[in-house]
């Protein structure tokens, strides 16, 4: 059963997109779900607790550019609300998605590694990805399911060789992810494929958010388990930044509208604690970054 987004009591609320963006007809929230409803894909503006349909977009993703989103018309009267809609993945098919690890200096010395100088990397595929709030499903081959709360860039514009200094211009917002990793597949190898890229378990979410509608270099994030607080950080311990991730990865791929970067996960994951922590049937599991939003999933065997 999936998570009752309306039943939230004990998770923290922060400054999520849902409740600072009570925006009247004449102003924009800036943020956008792509959802189901009626047995049909949308995608929506959000204002306050609805979601206002924009004219002939089904999805976020490849055709999503700044401007389709800003010059989309609203159809204000098919407004639904939130709490009657399924949230699918904030970008349900990327072309692509480049996960990034050891990327906050408190994870980096939880692991006892050393600092990295060139960012460490590995694919997801769209088949990895799951809605702000569905079931995360533990794989029966798996007993060491853990957690790693992140924060997403959908790109917004096609890039190769970015400049470090032009990079924010391809960014079309940011959104909520939980890197769910299988560590005893993660550590058979030196890759980290084969403990990353499962399918249907990356919950990715609810909201696009657009850049200037939160402080990038400063907003805190937070991962919740069954009410206790697991990690905990700020967006300025990244060692390597969202302007330098990006440049980076676009020197040897094509980046494209809706592709996914998640730039990596603070201290506090399971399989580094004494005793560890891994994910259990009927536990609770919650991101959230101020300005952005929060998922929230049901764990189930």
């Amino acid at each position: 059963m999936a998570w009752d987004a309306d039943n939230q009591s004990g998770e923290p609320v922060g400054h999520s997109v849902a409740h600072v963006a009570q925006n009247n007809d004449e102003e924009r929230a800036m943020a956008y779900a792509t959802y189901i409803h009626q047995g049909r894909s949308h995608v929506g503006e959000l204002r306050g607790t609805q979601l206002i349909p924009l004219s002939g977009i089904s999805e976020l993703g490849a055709a999503s550019s700044p401007e389709v989103l800003a010059g989309a018309v609203r159809e204000v009267t098919r407004a639904v609300s939130v709490k009657d809609v399924t949230l699918r993945p904030v970008v349900p098919n990327p072309s692509k998605v480049v996960c990034v690890g050891l990327n906050y200096r408190d994870h980096v010395l939880e692991t006892r590694r050393e600092l990295p100088s060139y960012p460490v990397m590995f694919p997801k595929y769209a088949s990895s990805l799951l809605g702000a709030y569905d079931d995360i499903v533990l794989p029966r081959e798996s007993q060491e399911v853990d957690f790693e709360g992140e924060m997403a860039i959908v790109v917004g514009r096609r890039g190769r060789r970015i400049a470090e200094a032009d990079s924010l211009d391809y960014v079309l917002g940011y959104t909520v992810a939980n890197d769910i990793t299988m560590r005893d597949f993660q550590h058979k190898t030196h890759q980290w494929m084969q403990g990353k890229a499962w399918d249907a378990t990356t919950p990715v979410g609810p909201y696009l958010v657009a850049p200037d509608e939160i402080d990038i270099n400063h907003a805190g994030i937070r991962t919740v388990l069954n009410g206790e607080k697991m990690q905990e950080s700020d967006l300025s311990q990244l060692i390597f930044t969202i302007p330098a991730l990006i440049a980076t990865i676009s020197t040897f791929t094509t980046l494209h509208p809706g592709d996914l970067i998640l730039t990596g996960t603070p201290g506090g994951v399971g399989f580094t604690r004494d005793p560890k922590v891994f994910l259990t049937d009927g536990d609770r599991i919650s991101v959230e970054i101020d300005g952005i939003g929060a998922i929230h999933n049901m764990v189930l065997r």
